[in-house]
């Protein structure tokens, strides 16, 4: 990577925080905007909201037009502001730890896991730390762009623990007892499953009910 462009990450990551955060707190500073537009506009980065910032003049462009142009370039440029810049992110996927962890015990494990931000990974995602230590990342790590929606949080939280504990133990769970089928996480009718594939598909349980489902106790089967 040359200095140049080195030099453009820079300025580009500082204007875009500083954008987001002034977005967030209601507090823009135009100066900010303009600035990012013209980094972006002299790097050939020029999206039809860039290009109206830097042509128009700051002072007669009203606030809210401002802010909406800020939302835009910041859509433009596929900023994602992470779990550190979007901390409600953070809440949403640890409040889906705490819905998945109550399956946990039909899998033989105990104690209370927490969400891990892995900042070892590119972009950074999130993973989930057991009570016994082991790290939970495979089949993911959950994005932050995922925890934006609750159940899609949820949903992909349920697959994370799933696909990384078969690799760990080699063994499917959860196991829909009527078919002998393995199921997986997903969304359906806006809600976080475990579904089988049987007969057609059907819901074996919500993500955290799995123990209050009648007659379709887990078992483990090995593949």
């Amino acid at each position: 990577m040359s200095d140049a462009t080195a030099d453009f990450e820079a300025a580009t990551e500082r204007l875009t925080r500083r954008v987001h955060l002034g977005l967030r707190a209601g507090s823009l500073d135009s100066r900010d905007v303009v600035a990012l537009a013209c980094e972006l506009f002299d790097w050939s980065l020029r999206t039809d909201a860039v290009v109206e910032v830097v042509e128009r003049n700051p002072s007669e462009v009203p606030r809210a037009e401002m802010t909406v142009l800020a939302r835009r370039i910041l859509h433009d440029i596929g900023f994602d502001p992470g779990f550190d810049l979007a901390p409600e992110r953070l809440e949403t996927l640890r409040a889906a730890l705490r819905i998945v962890a109550r399956d946990l015990p039909t899998r033989g494990i105990r104690g209370e896991p927490e969400i891990e931000v892995l900042e070892d990974c590119h972009p950074v995602g999130a993973g989930v730390r057991l009570a016994d230590g082991e790290r939970l990342d495979r089949g993911g790590p959950v994005q932050p762009s995922q925890c934006d929606d609750p159940t899609t949080a949820l949903t992909g939280l349920a697959i994370l623990i799933q696909e990384s504990l078969l690799e760990r133990t080699w063994q499917v769970w959860p196991v829909c007892a009527r078919h002998r089928l393995g199921v997986h996480g997903s969304e359906r009718e806006g809600a976080a499953v475990w579904w089988c594939a049987g007969d057609g598909g059907h819901a074996l349980a919500r993500v955290g009910e799995l123990s209050h489902t009648a007659g379709r106790r887990s078992r483990h089967s090995p593949l």
